[in-house]
């Protein structure tokens, strides 16, 4: 077998040794359904609840994605306002770090009383919670803007504006690429935290209406539904970085 063969079946080889691994335990060591359900009961357990785990996987992720986009609209602007000046950087870091410390559940009773529950909440939280690393990295990547390169630069004749356009911004984008692959996972989080606590729909909800009927492995196929979302938009994060910054990766290292 091929090195890069080899590579491309890891994840599905490593994911078959854990289920084995796991109905093997729960089996041998006769585990309660209700306190670890073995795979062959979610995958049981996603077939006969297969219309309501579709239909509140995509509220979850039309939330999430929105949240998510709004992100990175804002982040990036955020960002490269940050890293404009040393001076805009200073002063506004420490209050990003400030309200990034906030649990964002415990924003979502202000959201919900804004907004009422429902869809906007889901959204909103989706969006502060994931904002933030895109800020930081976009950020970073123009701050770190050798100041020797800088003075060169400028003695050249080259603006301020200049050198953002052809060098802060060319030096974030790995950065912010970078960044949206955490940003995406973030915002699944965001989303379901919103949805058990202040929405009819999607699949926060549906799990904890299983956690109150006991309906152990429909909370484990709920969690296997995130799973398989955010490892997709992970996966076409990883390709859009990829794509657009693989010259800032050497050969063979370039993030999957």
């Amino acid at each position: 077998m091929s090195d890069a063969l080899a590579v491309r079946l890891a994840p599905w080889l490593y994911t078959l040794a854990l289920l084995v691994i796991w109905e093997i335990v729960v089996v041998v060591f006769q585990i309660p359904e209700f306190f670890l359900p073995p795979p062959t009961s979610v995958a049981r357990a996603i077939y006969e609840y297969w219309p309501a785990i579709y239909r509140n996987s995509l509220v979850t992720l039309w939330s999430t994605l929105v949240g998510f986009l709004l992100a990175v609209a804002f982040g990036l602007a955020l960002g490269l306002l940050v890293g404009w000046s040393r001076s805009i950087y200073a002063g506004l870091y420490p209050l990003m770090i400030g309200f990034n410390a906030i649990p964002k559940v415990a924003v979502v009773p202000i959201l919900v009383l804004w907004f009422g529950i429902g869809f906007m909440p889901a959204m909103l939280t989706a969006f502060l919670i994931s904002f933030f690393p895109i800020v930081v990295n976009v950020a970073t990547g123009l701050a770190t803007i050798e100041p020797e390169l800088e003075d060169v630069l400028k003695a050249l004749g080259a603006s301020k504006l200049d050198i953002m356009r052809k060098v802060g911004i060319p030096r974030s984008l790995p950065y912010f690429f970078g960044s949206l692959k955490v940003a995406i996972t973030l915002a699944f989080v965001g989303t379901v935290v919103s949805e058990s606590v202040a929405s009819n729909n999607g699949i926060g909800n549906l799990m904890l209406q299983a956690q109150a009927q006991f309906v152990v492995p429909l909370i484990f196929a709920g969690l296997v539904a995130l799973a398989v979302e955010g490892i997709v938009m992970y996966w076409l994060m990883a390709v859009l970085e990829r794509r657009m910054t693989g010259w800032a990766h050497r050969s063979g290292f370039a993030q999957a």
